[in-house]
């Protein structure tokens, strides 16, 4: 519909599956996520075992699928492994509602900061956005039809019934004008033609309620409240038919789709099948002996704990229950131990998986194998420049072999030292790069040397550049 004006909706891009996500296997799961991430198996197992237990607890009976709660995972493995990285392709793999958090971000409930029931509402929030995007998908074509008539009624406005007998051919006539006018419309021809639209403008703000739950931004509808003071003002405004179509277009989707029924499968959805990533669990755990509960960590366990428990979180879209979010714990655990964490909430996470630290063995997989490998990253990013940059097997070793060095010379950063090095190693082709004359450049084990070799030689300066 309305030919090279169709991409209102921005749409994701869906995971492939070599079958439907209720028929994939543990093991089907597993090379899904080997697609993406290097080594750690039993990190792999863990998730997609977990992800299958929840297609199996949709086929029971509704009384006993109620008692299946998830078994929850405590990811134990330095930074840059991957732990992010899987929960993150498990949530794509399985359509769900997705949310990545820091535990040391949390305060005790009665400090200031930010409370831990806050997770719950901004994984409703995700769920809101995930659901109105698909249903954007749905009403697309048929709000580019709508705003399409309403913007040839701007173009040439409806005829006004006449009672003159000259008038009886009118009809057709404007007709056959219309249809021309859509004919090029459709194809561009009338984008900088001005027309005056009515918008309509917010009359009523946004407000910040601070209440024991901590401080949560809820959209009033003053008007509602107060409909004599606040009425939704709408004032003309001309702008050319380009940005027009943009406006009408976004107000007939507002107006197509019901934010109700939005809100219901968001919320339902984050019930069924949400996910939660906690990271930096072990930043809370330990607790001062003697001195009583600590507000930064043992009161943070403690407000933690029942909504892993499972509980009922007041959202501005209605009350949600926690029991069936999946949750999956992430820590490096140098200085604490998983012990450490209270009682109660290691009961919460009886599945525990460690994650080894990666190698320069690993470091060349993930440079070659991954889909979203960096070595296939940085050649797409340069060949939008015209410039063919490939690499020898020899440059991957070496490039590698760096990273690793660096790694045991400074702090570990896993994977992510990889990032730095490529960084390095390209910057002076990438910013030649428009003013190259030889599009063909071959990075090989010498030059990778050339990059990096003085670097790496002097720890201080590594220290800050790698």
């Amino acid at each position: 519909m309305a030919g090279n004006r169709t991409g209102a909706v921005t749409e994701r891009e869906p995971e492939t599956l070599a079958a439907p996500l209720s028929e994939l296997t543990p093991r089907q799961i597993c090379a899904e996520l080997d697609k993406y991430i290097i080594s750690q198996h039993p990190a792999k197992r863990a998730v997609a075992i977990a992800l299958r237990n929840r297609m199996r607890r949709r086929k029971l009976p509704p009384d006993l699928a109620e008692e299946v709660m998830p078994k929850n995972i405590l990811m134990i493995g330095p930074t840059g492994v991957g732990k992010t990285e899987i929960a993150r392709r498990l949530a794509r793999l399985a359509n769900a509602p997705f949310l990545k958090v820091e535990a040391s971000k949390y305060t005790e409930v009665g400090y200031v900061g930010r409370d831990v029931e806050s997770m719950i509402r901004d994984l409703v929030d995700v769920a809101i956005d995930m659901v109105r995007e698909e249903k954007l998908e749905e009403v697309a074509e048929r709000a580019e039809m709508n705003a399409e008539e309403r913007l040839l009624d701007l173009l040439l406005p409806p005829l006004v019934p006449s009672r003159t007998d000259e008038a009886a051919a009118d009809p057709e006539r404007f007709q056959q004008t219309r249809e021309k006018l859509r004919a090029q419309l459709r194809e561009g021809r009338l984008d900088d033609k001005m027309v005056e639209v009515e918008v309509r403008e917010r009359s009523f703000p946004a407000f910040e309620i601070i209440s024991s739950s901590g401080v949560e931004e809820m959209d009033i509808n003053v008007k509602e409240m107060l409909p004599g003071l606040f009425g939704q003002q709408k004032k003309k405004r001309r702008m050319k038919v380009s940005e027009a179509w943009d406006y009408l277009v976004q107000e007939e989707e507002n107006r197509l789709i019901d934010m109700e029924q939005v809100s219901r499968t968001a919320v339902r959805r984050v019930e069924e099948s949400g996910i939660i990533f906690v990271d930096e669990i072990d930043k809370i755990a330990g607790r001062e002996a003697g001195h009583g509960p600590d507000v930064s960590r043992e009161g943070v366990q403690r407000d933690i704990l029942p909504i892993v428990e499972g509980t009922t979180v007041n959202t501005r879209y209605g009350m949600v229950r926690t029991d069936h979010i999946l949750f999956i714990a992430a820590g490096a655990f140098h200085i604490t131990k998983p012990s450490d964490l209270i009682p109660e909430l290691q009961g919460r996470f009886p599945i525990r998986v460690e994650l080894h630290p990666l190698g320069m063995e690993e470091f060349i997989r993930i440079l070659k194998e991954p889909k979203n490998a960096l070595i296939r990253q940085y050649t797409a990013l340069l060949e939008t420049e015209g410039l063919q940059v490939s690499f020898t097997d020899e440059a991957i070793a070496e490039i590698a072999r760096y990273a690793t060095l660096v790694n045991s010379q400074t702090e570990n950063i896993g994977a992510r030292r990889l990032f730095t090095v490529m960084e390095k190693l390209l910057d002076d082709i990438s910013f030649e790069a428009p003013d190259l004359p030889r599009k063909e450049i071959t990075v090989d084990a010498a030059y990778v040397h050339k990059m990096l070799a003085e670097i790496a030689k002097n720890q201080d300066l590594s220290r800050y550049i790698l």
